[in-house]
């Protein structure tokens, strides 16, 4: 894809610190100014499942506290339960047809909620949020 060209004024505080990690890095300013821009977008949704590409971008729309909500969401304890026994039941050979299919279920809700909160995450950093440390996240 070719380059394009942008003009864009920045505060000075900005400005320097860019033309101060160029000279550091012997990086162009272009250079510089580029990879922090693409660094700080939100993740592309093209690798996400496309039945929910339109979901995660409409993350990039919600205001902070929705975005925290999710962040913040989990799986209800019955689900966890659930999709517990029926990994044990399967570990062990003892899972029926109607089960297996349900631990399929359990297992793809659980793995889009884990990628919507991610993205919501994503999103919160890119609008300036900070994120918590591992000590600061609440003990499941």
């Amino acid at each position: 894809m070719p380059n394009r060209r942008v003009t864009v004024e920045l505060p000075e505080s900005v400005f320097l610190e860019l033309a101060r990690i160029a000279e550091i890095s012997n990086q162009s300013l272009e250079a510089v100014a580029a990879q922090r821009i693409i660094t700080n977008l939100p993740p592309s949704v093209d690798n996400a499942p496309p039945e929910m590409q339109a979901e995660l971008l409409l993350l990039q729309t919600l205001p902070i506290d929705e975005l925290l909500k999710i962040a913040r969401s989990k799986v209800t304890l019955n689900q966890q339960q659930r999709h517990e026994e029926l990994l044990e039941k399967n570990q062990i050979g003892a899972i029926t047809s109607p089960e297996r299919q349900e631990l399929r279920e359990l297992s793809l809700a659980a793995d889009k909620l884990m990628l919507k909160k991610a993205y919501a995450w994503a999103v919160l950093r890119w609008r300036g949020y900070r994120m918590p440390t591992l000590e600061e996240l609440p003990e499941e």
